[in-house]
């Protein structure tokens, strides 16, 4: 039976699935960002120094740093889209009160731009006016849906996501011998940055593969600079 509480349900669902979506992208990007950098700053540290203790500290200081900045950012970030989104709703809602005619007709006239006949593109305006006006503006005149990451959700997603992340180019430094310190950093942190990249452009559609390449691409610059850049360092001013 295909009732009002159907179709409610159908958005309810839509809007979890959304929200779940965008939550665990940035979750991915998060620990993405969190095994770069931290693998650049170890081994960047490593070619300066074969110290262990200079390892674990600076991995440590730098996931920790890593974390909260990115955290902050993302938290900064959402809020403002969401005040952006907010303020264009509020202002929405106003014209909508002030001249209803108008803003109906103008839903309509941005139906007709999108192939719609003139007495289709009427008769839909009026429906979705009729059904919740605000929600058809918003969606077709400010490009706005309901799947809205939470400020708060978004900081902490990074911020774990983040720590966990550099555990791997951490973990890997800190547990192997002097001799396999770098290949075994290297092969773990190409791994998990490519297998994150292929997650992520499955979450959002796109193909893996190619993703993949790109996210280990980076990786292994990052790398490669921040130990040369280390081992110059450590040959001028050694440790």
């Amino acid at each position: 039976m295909a009732d009002g509480r159907g179709a409610g349900g159908g958005e309810e669902s839509q809007h979890r699935l959304g929200t779940l979506l965008n939550g665990l992208r940035a979750t991915v990007l998060g620990a993405n960002d969190g095994i770069v950098s931290t693998a650049g700053l170890v081994v960047g540290v490593a070619g300066a120094t074969p110290q262990r203790e200079a390892l674990l500290v600076a991995g440590i200081a730098g996931a920790l740093a890593g974390a909260l900045s990115m955290a902050a950012g993302e938290y900064v970030s959402v809020s403002t889209q969401r005040d952006t989104e907010r303020a264009a709703l509020a202002r929405e809602r106003r014209e909508l009160a002030d001249d209803p005619t108008g803003e109906l007709e103008e839903l309509a006239s941005m139906y007709r731009d999108r192939g719609l006949s003139e007495e289709l593109s009427r008769l839909v305006a009026r429906e979705l006016t009729d059904h919740d006006a605000l929600r058809a503006h918003a969606e077709v005149e400010l490009g706005l849906t309901r799947y809205r990451v939470d400020p708060w959700q978004a900081a902490f997603a990074s911020l774990f996501s983040f720590v966990l992340g550099a555990l791997v180019p951490l973990a890997a430094m800190l547990l192997s011998s002097d001799v396999w310190r770098l290949p075994v950093t290297v092969v773990a942190v190409l791994t998990a940055t490519g297998a994150l990249g292929a997650v992520s452009a499955r979450l959002g559609g796109a193909l893996p593969l190619r993703a993949a390449v790109r996210c280990v691409a980076g990786g292994s610059f990052a790398m490669l600079v921040t130990y040369l850049v280390g081992t110059l360092v450590g040959t001028l001013a050694p440790l």
